[in-house]
């Protein structure tokens, strides 16, 4: 059976605030908080998920939350941009919900012939709306968003580098992309192996400085396998590049290996399963704080130290 990189699983980020986290992405976004977790590296400090109703690979966002984190600064080497899918038509009822919330937005215009609006979340993450016709991915909805404006899931990403041969080459001879169009410095990558979230965008900026990951900043992109023999079949692959690569760690909800690719950029191939139903019902998702086995121990000291965000 062919191995195949399925699109993007997940995309992580760094935050400040975390109750100002929560609050714009379910409260302004609208989008559901799928896990209510900690860092497995420093447990006093939340990882948030947020995603559609089931958290379906490529529609899942996460955030380390660092209070008081210091901003971070888009350059090269980087990941700079979410791209997120819209329903056809509904970037004005977008552009009215940003102004209204006073979210910083750019009006809509047209890349790749197809419409899209840039925003700034409030740590200054970028992000891209952008209208689809064809995408008909289950939805996440709320009182004040619903079907016909709500978030789909990932549209793209955005990597930004100095010179782009060796990212392409990873996305290309090893992840199996291929390039479908440019436009300027823009070079679309596509997967033909997943219908959604199976865009990759790299901008070529030679004089560019490159950026500083801190707050508002991307962590690292996350592409997404079918399980752990696909997994272990591209850690295989990436070996064979001479590339440093992580053992297979478990993550609760996903296996996953981490590598920084040629241009600098974190990557991580995680897997479908087991899932983020395995400790919570899908009605229960993101309700309750779930502790890596490691950390239950200190339960109380930990929710002690945690700022309140509900």
């Amino acid at each position: 059976m062919e191995q195949k990189i399925l699109g993007i699983h997940h995309i992580t980020a760094i935050a400040g605030n975390a109750k100002r986290n929560y609050d714009f992405y379910t409260g302004i976004l609208g989008l559901r908080l799928i896990k209510k977790t900690v860092n497995f590296d420093d447990p006093h400090t939340y990882h948030f998920y947020y995603g559609n109703e089931q958290g379906t690979p490529g529609t899942i966002l996460t955030f380390f939350p660092w209070e008081g984190i210091t901003a971070g600064r888009r350059g090269t080497r980087q990941a700079t941009e979410i791209g997120y899918s819209v329903p056809a038509g509904s970037l004005e009822f977008w552009q009215n919900r940003l102004e209204e919330h006073n979210v910083i937005y750019n009006k809509p215009a047209v890349k790749f012939g197809e419409r899209y609006l840039t925003f700034l979340d409030p740590d200054g993450l970028k992000f891209e709306l952008t209208e689809s016709s064809a995408d008909d991915r289950d939805q996440w909805t709320t009182a004040e968003i619903g079907k016909d404006n709500a978030i789909y899931g990932f549209h793209h990403i955005t990597i930004t580098t100095n010179k782009m041969d060796g990212t392409a080459g990873i996305l290309t001879n090893v992840f199996g992309y291929k390039l479908s169009k440019s436009e300027v410095n823009r070079h679309r990558f596509t997967t033909d192996a997943v219908d959604y979230a199976a865009i990759v965008d790299l901008v070529e900026a030679p004089g560019e400085t490159a950026g500083h990951v801190a707050g508002g900043s991307v962590h690292h992109v996350a592409f997404r396998v079918k399980d752990e023999t696909a997994l272990m079949y591209f850690r295989d692959k990436i070996v064979a590049l001479g590339l440093n690569i992580t053992e297979k760690i478990d993550r609760n909800y996903f296996y996953s290996l981490y590598f920084r690719e040629p241009g600098g950029v974190l990557f991580e191939i995680a897997t479908d399963n087991p899932g983020f139903t395995v400790d919570e019902t899908l009605d229960e998702l993101g309700t309750n704080l779930k502790l890596p086995a490691q950390y239950e121990s200190r339960r109380n000291e930990i929710e002690g130290i945690l700022p309140k965000i509900n």
